[in-house]
């Protein structure tokens, strides 16, 4: 039995999310089937993180353990072949110890959320970013986010499904940039609440409307009652888009 590491890109448009279900198509169903078409027996694939129906990622990580004695060159090719015509790509797959989990090793997570602030509607950019159709104030945005660095009770960005057993969290950065007519918002965190990404981007949004300013966005936080989060930014936008590991995770 041998185990890879799996760096995937996806898009989440057509997925009820990561996670294997009865009622819909997801990510993980879709890579065990590629598995077992490469292995000839079931394979059981763990991520990273369980994002969300519709969030995409850029570079989400699993792992499998096979049987089979083949390269991760091979792997990555095979299980390419297998995915199509599902829109996932094995971007790189790695030899592993046994001991490299991709959930449990993980050390730290990052994210993107794009928001494209313009009056046309979007057509490449439709299902890929949040289109807002005026103006926002993104140095706003950015340094009302600062309130959230560091440890706090996230409960007011918390899902009420949320099945994390504590509440409290660390940021360890967040920063909102403009790129064009594109607000960009990166947070980098261990790991994160269910929906909490979502829910914070559509508070900040509130910010960079005038609804809100930075005091009330940080009495929000600190209120930490999730009747106190703004409207949850839609899923289309959001993007998992990179994992890290300690340097000594893969055999390479």
């Amino acid at each position: 039995m041998a185990r890879f590491k799996l760096t995937l890109e996806y898009d989440g448009t057509p997925f009820y999310g990561w996670q294997k279900q009865e009622d819909g198509p997801s990510v993980q169903a879709s890579l065990e089937r590629a598995c077992e078409a490469l292995d000839g027996a079931p394979v059981l694939v763990q991520g990273a993180g369980r994002t969300d129906s519709g969030v995409h990622a850029l570079g989400q990580v699993a792992h499998i353990d096979l049987t089979r004695n083949i390269t991760a060159n091979k792997v990555r090719e095979a299980l390419n072949h297998h995915l199509r015509p599902d829109p996932v790509a094995v971007l790189e797959a790695e030899d592993v110890d046994d001991e490299f989990n991709a959930r449990f090793s993980a050390t730290k997570r990052h994210y993107l959320y794009r928001i494209i602030d313009r009056r046309p509607p979007l057509t490449l950019d439709k299902g890929q970013a949040w289109r807002i159709p005026v103006a926002l104030d993104s140095d706003a945005m950015h340094a009302a986010a600062q309130a959230l660095v560091g440890t706090h009770d996230f409960s007011t960005f918390r899902d009420t499904q949320c099945q994390a057993k504590s509440p409290v969290k660390t940021f360890d950065e967040i920063r909102v940039s403009r790129l064009g007519e594109e607000v960009q918002i990166t947070c980098s965190a261990r790991s994160f609440l269910h929906r909490q990404v979502r829910s914070i981007v559509g508070s900040l949004a509130e910010v960079g409307l005038g609804k809100w300013n930075a005091r009330d966005f940080r009495a929000a936080l600190e209120a930490a009652k999730r009747a106190r989060c703004g409207p949850v930014a839609p899923a289309a936008g959001l993007y998992l888009v990179a994992v890290d590991y300690p340097a000594d995770a893969s055999k390479n």
